[in-house]
């Protein structure tokens, strides 16, 4: 969830994704609702069982967060062992099963490992020699698998900006070449200096694998960043779900191969590195060749979602379903999405992240069952998987639903909710002109709100609001453990937790007994600055889980460029202008070269049929 806030926004991409939380509301005291006081007193049978339960709540976090689930990471057996304890606990409350135990299965891509066919030549007046793979080369994860071949020049560290007067490529003809590039940028890897936007953590390699591809390069050789290479980054491979194909051989090479290039051209790495600080002009090593050719095997993971029904006590309106859910999958142990000095090799708990709000929907599910007449529409109760790399398990959910998505009447979703301080965030306010008034109604001052108005975000709420469905968002915001080992369960704020669950609860039992179900709005959000600086606004909404070549379209914003052009959900966008489309990260790319009022076409394909449409981008406010 935030976890992919955080994780889209070091890689750039939150300009496409989502707008974040917004507006502060302190609403004033309401009356008690008769859904209020009648779920209030079911709270108060303890001989039902049905009052909300620190005590409970503390020990699923506990579990869930444990150094036995080493973290939960998506595809792994410690997330299928999670997904069993919740199937455990669903079938004791006396949930029905929507499928074979709780469990709806999926697949995705989950890893990458080297094939057999990586191969590495190079030829200097010194003679032919062939790398190593893992010690002396490694093949980037999204790097095609067609062959490379051609003459070496080393373009400095692959930066075009001619706007801070410093292009590597004003002087390279790149077509056919191989493009040797450094890490960092002139200004090293500041993260405030004039080429921020390039050496981005997360971004940097990918968006110069681009620039590459786009100048017409024959395949691209990154040189490492550390002496060691064992204690580089890239030395590994790194698997991104977003980016699994650049659809140009991209590899990186020690320094001390690096070295044996540069020498036949007179000159070494260290007085590369500083000719390029200042020049951005290339160097041709008119006595290298390079040939190479990678193989990279992606590797499928399997996950679950874990789904019960509470069903309704109403003839005709147990037809009619309210979604509660929250993803129960974290980082495992570290890798990508990790936030932590040490990336990897370390138990991410994930106690916040999410077991606080997996454990608010367990102990929910048993309340709201213990006394279950009273709820006329039915509930699913959902434990996502794989939200972490990319909402994947909601994704698979409203593509595959087990009921009918148009008798899905409102979706709440509680992803980190274990930190509660001063401020409960809610988002997905806007989505249905019944939410605000309910929360008023059911707050009575228990917490000091912020009410965000847009459905879109970043976590599985978004899956649901892309499918015309009204959807809460709740929240209790980041903090400094967020994605690391330390987010532990001993700082989790069971009471906090136990408070939201029973707001939430309320919510959900008014929406479940109302004889209309609540209307759905879509909202108009206008542009807002982001992480990487886009100076333009298009308004589109990607699909993250969705693997096709080309980027596809979950929504696109009311009012946006995006609309007024013809986009629609579903749309799955081969080009954008000039560059080729096959991922988020080539359209983010490519939304980094639009200018605002400039026309542009865009390529798409819908249902089977290619067409091309016009687009004109807004300035960014």
């Amino acid at each position: 969830m935030e976890a992919l806030m955080k994780k889209m926004k070091k890689a750039g991409l939150l300009a496409v994704i989502t707008a974040t939380l917004i507006g502060l509301t302190a609403p004033a005291p309401a009356p008690v609702s008769a859904a209020r006081r009648a779920y209030g007193e079911t709270l108060q049978k303890p001989s039902r069982g049905a009052l909300v339960s620190e005590e409970r709540i503390r020990k699923h976090v506990e579990f869930l967060a444990s150094d036995k689930l080493e973290g939960r990471r998506a595809g792994t057996p410690a997330e299928a062992e999670a997904a069993k304890y919740i199937a455990k606990e669903f079938r004791s409350y006396g949930l029905e099963p929507v499928a074979k135990n709780f469990l709806q299965p999926f697949t995705f891509v989950s890893s990458v490992k080297l094939g057999a066919k990586n191969s590495f030549q190079m030829k200097t007046p010194a003679g032919a020699r062939t790398l190593k793979v893992g010690e002396e080369f490694m093949p980037l994860a999204f790097s095609s698998s067609d062959p490379a071949a051609g003459q070496v020049v080393l373009a400095g560290y692959g930066i075009s900006a001619p706007e801070h007067q410093y292009d590597n490529y004003a002087n390279l003809d790149a077509r056919g070449k191989i493009l040797l590039i450094m890490r960092g940028s002139p200004d090293g890897d500041n993260p405030h200096g004039r080429f921020a936007e390039h050496t981005a953590p997360g971004l940097e390699i990918q968006q110069k694998t681009l620039k590459a591809r786009e100048k017409g390069a024959r395949g691209v050789v990154f040189i490492s960043a550390e002496q060691d290479f064992k204690q580089d980054r890239l030395s590994k491979l790194r698997h991104d779900l977003n980016f699994l194909n650049a659809a140009i051989p991209a590899v990186v090479i020690t320094r001390q191969v690096a070295e044996s290039l540069l020498a036949p051209a007179g000159t070494t790495l260290a007085e590369a590195e500083k000719r390029a600080k200042q020049s951005a002009a290339p160097l041709a090593l008119e006595n290298a060749s390079i040939e190479f050719k990678t193989d990279v095997v992606q590797v499928n993971g399997n996950s679950a979602n874990v789904v019960g029904l509470l069903k309704g006590s109403d003839a005709r309106l147990a037809s009619e379903y309210i979604v509660i859910g929250a993803h129960y999958d974290h980082l495992g142990l570290g890798g990508a999405g990790s936030l932590a000095e040490r990336e990897e090799g370390e138990i991410h708990h994930g106690a916040d992240d999410n077991a606080s709000g997996t454990s608010a929907m367990l102990e929910l599910a048993r309340v709201l069952a213990a006394d279950r007449s009273q709820l006329k529409r039915s509930i699913l109760f959902m434990a996502f998987g794989a939200e972490e790399v990319g909402l994947l398990g909601s994704a698979a959910y409203t593509k595959n639903p087990v009921v009918p998505l148009a008798s899905t009447v409102a979706m709440i979703n509680m992803d980190m909710v274990g930190r509660l301080r001063n401020t409960l965030s809610i988002g997905g306010v806007g989505t249905s002109p019944a939410w605000k008034p309910l929360i008023e109604k059911h707050n009575l001052e228990r917490f000091n709100l912020s009410l965000g108005q847009d459905g879109f975000g970043p976590s599985d709420h978004q899956s649901f609001y892309v499918r015309d469905i009204p959807v809460l968002f709740f929240f209790t915001g980041s903090h400094d453990d967020y994605h690391k080992p330390s987010d532990t369960a001993d700082k989790i704020n069971a009471e906090g937790i136990r408070k939201i669950a029973e707001f939430v609860g309320e919510l959900a039992t008014a929406v479940a007994t109302e004889p209309e179900r609540i209307a759905f709005t879509r909202v108009k959000v206008e542009s807002r600055p982001t992480g990487r600086g886009f100076r333009v606004y298009l308004g589109t909404v990607p699909n993250y889980s969705d693997q096709s070549d080309g980027m596809k379209l979950d929504g696109v914003r009311p009012g946006s460029p995006a609309e007024r052009a013809g986009l629609k959900a579903g749309d799955l966008i081969v080009k954008l202008g000039s560059v080729p489309i096959k991922n988020v990260y080539d359209y983010t790319y490519a939304l980094g070269e639009l200018k605002a009022g400039e026309e542009i076409a865009v390529q798409i394909r819908r249902e089977g049929r290619e067409m091309t449409l016009k687009l004109t981008p807004d300035k960014r406010q």
